[in-house]
């Protein structure tokens, strides 16, 4: 077998809430969509123009736009609006040239329009003229999105138009195809940012949301609650909602304190849990901070402390599983929630942990039983796994500390990242049971390993940052200026900025000189909480950040499973079905 492509290289990884439901946003691919068409009748008008963008996680992933040739001329009126002329679209694709493309661009996307009903009827349309499929797509409104995010003071008009101008998009809608979609995907990314701290993290909520979005007054009570949003400042930090016995109701962060939480007080907010909270509240409480990084790690650490009902993660903050070796003459993995050293995790079930247990034992020479087994004469009788040659039998004195040791050497050194050879193990089990043919067998073997290569890679990235005493980080701001952090044994030490024209160095070395003094603890984290360590590490190894201190240097093991990481994104999608879907190499 050749080994797995890749090296190990730091990467960005998603801050997972572990009761997070639904479909998360950043994980939803959306098409935006706009057409310009011969009238306002589907079924009696054409489509002259097709413009779309697709985006996913803020990120512009392709764009198709192209003029249709409608097979009649253009409305004087239509020629004024758009600027579209007959002599424009004659030799142009007809509309069933046009359409596959545009259903596959669309394929497994959200269908985004301002005023989707219009745009989404007349490609309906389309479909059914032309005999095709009509695939259903989750259809999402950016007007009416927009008028449940904002009030009408500050939108009276929610046409593109006006809401372009608003937001100052950098694209201004024409009543051309691709301008107005790619005017449209710039108001979807605003509209986005105002619901992101309301709670509103999945697809669902969202369309549920847009859904909503019928005109309305909040409660009165509600609208007299607006005076708590009176004196919070506008700059990045976070803010707490207080109940009337000064208990917090909810923790939340966000770029601009005060209008976010001034837009908890509108017409636009619809879900009865948050109006609820609303209701209650007798306070906000705000923290402002350096930036986004403290901000998260503040939520992060309030949460925990306060466990608000409000916050979905509340409820467990911090809680996660971990698979670690007993501490006994002859160990044996155990799933635990409190990590201990040479534990694996975290892991954000007990399921994960257990299935992790369980390919374990296929590589490592472990015991799989729960009794305790004594150091000096053994005397249980051999169970079936004995018969099977899948353990050697420690319980009846069959097999000495010192022999057994070497697999719990073994597990350590793939847990450290010193050794991958277990992985090896069973990427040559897998190979061997595709070459026999055995294909449904290696395709389970092959998902296993890839969930455990990635879980080991994760928790070998968090330990070698856990470790370092000190690393000190700086990220541009966007604005000429520098974010600063320091971190200690994964922690938050430290937070600042250097302005623009601000020399950044001596503000670095002050901020080491007052940063939290970190005593590590025992554990794989030293300690620091795995939420906090995973958010710590995005922000030092995304975003352009430079490493201007370490100590000592940051490296991670080069025998680590992050060699394997890339193997494992490639192994998870592929279908079942042929030896060549198996192999590793």
């Amino acid at each position: 077998m050749s080994a797995p492509p890749g090296s190990a290289r730091p990467g960005a990884l998603p801050q997972l809430s572990f009761d997070e439901l639904g479909t998360p946003l950043r994980d939803v691919t959306f098409v935006v969509l706009d057409l310009e068409t011969t009238g306002g009748s589907a079924n009696n008008d054409s489509i002259t123009e097709v413009g779309a963008v697709k985006v996913r996680g803020g990120e512009v992933l392709g764009e198709l736009a192209t003029l249709v040739d409608p097979g009649t001329g253009l409305p004087p009126n239509i020629v004024a609006l758009t600027g579209i002329t007959t002599a424009m679209v004659t030799g142009a694709p007809r509309l069933g040239e046009v359409l596959p493309a545009l259903l596959e661009f669309l394929g497994g996307a959200v269908l985004v329009a301002h005023n989707a009903p219009f745009d989404a009827g007349f490609l309906r349309a389309a479909c059914e003229r032309h005999e095709r499929p009509w695939p259903r797509p989750p259809v999402l409104c950016t007007a009416r999105l927009a008028r449940a995010v904002l009030s009408h003071a500050e939108a009276p008009s929610v046409r593109l138009g006006a809401l372009a101008r608003l937001f100052g998009t950098s694209t201004q809608p024409t009543h051309r195809a691709l301008a107005d979609a790619r005017a449209t995907v710039e108001v979807l990314h605003h509209l986005m940012e105002r619901i992101g701290n309301l709670g509103v993290q999945s697809l669902e909520e969202l369309l549920s949301l847009a859904r909503e979005s019928s005109a309305h007054r909040p409660p009165e009570r509600v609208r007299r609650r607006r005076t708590l949003a009176r004196d919070v400042p506008s700059a990045a930090g976070v803010y707490l909602f207080r109940g009337a016995r000064d208990e917090v109701l909810y923790v939340g962060t966000s770029g601009d304190l005060r209008r976010r939480v001034r837009s908890y007080f509108t017409a636009g907010e619809r879900r009865r849990r948050v109006r609820e909270m609303v209701e209650l509240a007798e306070r906000v409480d705000t923290v402002v901070c350096a930036h986004a990084l403290e901000a998260g790690v503040r939520e992060l650490r309030l949460i925990a402390a306060h466990r608000p009902r409000y916050n979905r993660r509340s409820r467990n903050p911090h809680r996660a599983w971990w698979v670690a070796p007993t501490e006994e003459a002859f160990p044996r993995l155990s799933v635990v929630t409190a990590p201990r050293a040479s534990a694996l995790g975290p892991f954000g079930s007990r399921r994960g942990a257990t299935d992790a247990v369980e390919t374990l034992l296929d590589a490592l020479p472990i015991r799989s039983c729960t009794q305790r087994i004594p150091a000096r004469s053994p005397s249980a009788s051999p169970c079936v796994l004995h018969e099977l040659d899948r353990c050697r039998a420690p319980c009846a004195g069959l097999q000495t500390i010192e022999a057994y040791a070497p697999g719990v050497h073994a597990l350590r050194g793939l847990v450290t990242g010193d050794d991958d050879a277990p992985l090896r193990v069973l990427a040559d089990r897998i190979e061997q049971l595709a070459a026999g043919e055995r294909f449904e067998s290696a395709a389970r073997s092959r998902d296993r390993l890839a969930a455990l290569a990635s879980a080991l890679a994760r928790s070998q990235q968090l330990a070698a940052l856990a470790a370092l005493p000190e690393v000190v980080g700086a990220r541009p701001d966007g604005r000429g200026g520098w974010e600063l952090a320091v971190v200690r044994h994964g922690r938050l030490a430290a937070a600042d900025v250097a302005r623009r024209g601000t020399p950044p160095m001596p503000v670095v070395e002050s901020l080491r000189r007052s940063a939290q003094t970190i005593l590590p603890a025992d554990g794989p984290l030293a300690g620091a909480p795995a939420e906090e360590v995973n958010l710590v590490r995005r922000w030092l190894t995304t975003g352009g950040t430079r490493l201007v201190h370490s100590e000592p240097a940051w490296a991670e093991p080069a025998h680590g499973a992050a060699s394997w990481e890339d193997w494992a994104r490639r192994a998870r999608p592929v279908p079942l079905g042929s030896p060549s879907e198996i192999t590793l190499g």
